[in-house]
């Protein structure tokens, strides 16, 4: 498997630059995580849209999901919809959400409600959903195929059982926005030394931090990490890491 680095801010972009968006390419399918503002350029660099098995958002927060509308009218005229073919999306219930409703009343997409626990098989990739804890309902993804494992926390802020989810993954894409002196048990976010800490008990194999927002200097997040957990890069868009 490799990981396509689309967008890697939130919850609003640098400049020239992109919110959450992560293209999975596997051996058997093309798995797009999230679809924030300013992705879907980036995604149609690498390959049509329509191309993708399957759209899974961890939650429906805009920086998430912001590029969906836009999505639709591509899909339209591509033909989806309306007695064709149609794009799957995996997303967790949020009744509150005026881009769920979206999706759920457009033919040119097939939603289908996902919860912790559950599991999505698409081509051999297995795909199991875990929990996250953030304002509104949020999951994380492990994705396995072929003996290997991906991991993607979404936003979340720490969780008992995170580590057992992600336990020996070759790869963990972890949400590290806040620097140690500003994260806070309340807050909608891990630290950098958090998904640290994370990586470590769970024995993830290599450690990237994403949902980076712009007013932190990233030099300090991959400091505060590092003294956690060595092997850690810093997200950035256009990077392509193996799994």
């Amino acid at each position: 498997m490799k990981l396509h680095l689309l967008g890697v801010n939130g919850p609003f972009p640098e400049s020239n630059g992109a919110t959450s968006g992560y293209l999975l390419q596997a051996d058997s399918a093309l798995i797009q995580l999230d679809l924030g503002s300013g992705v879907l350029s980036r995604l149609t660099a690498l390959t049509a849209p329509e191309s993708v098995d399957a759209l899974f958002l961890s939650h429906w927060h805009f920086d998430h999901a912001a590029d969906i509308p836009v999505l639709m009218y591509r899909l339209q005229a591509m033909g989806f919809g309306e007695g064709g073919p149609q794009l799957a999306v995996y997303a967790p219930v949020d009744e509150s959400s005026a881009l769920r409703k979206i999706v759920a009343s457009v033919p040119c997409f097939r939603l289908t409600d996902i919860a912790p626990g559950g599991t999505v098989t698409v081509g051999s990739c297995n795909i199991h959903v875990g929990e996250a804890r953030h304002p509104v309902p949020a999951v994380s993804f492990r994705i396995e195929e072929g003996g290997k494992a991906f991991g993607y926390t979404g936003d979340t802020n720490t969780l008992p059982s995170l580590a057992g989810f992600f336990r020996n993954v070759d790869l963990l894409l972890a949400d590290g926005l806040f620097p140690a002196a500003d994260w806070a048990e309340g807050k909608p976010h891990l630290s950098a030394e958090l998904a640290a800490s994370l990586a470590v008990e769970a024995g993830a194999g290599a450690l990237v931090l994403t949902h980076l927002n712009p007013v932190y200097p990233p030099e300090i997040l991959l400091q505060e990490a590092r003294q956690k957990y060595p092997r850690v890069l810093l997200a950035s868009a256009g990077q392509v890491l193996p799994v």
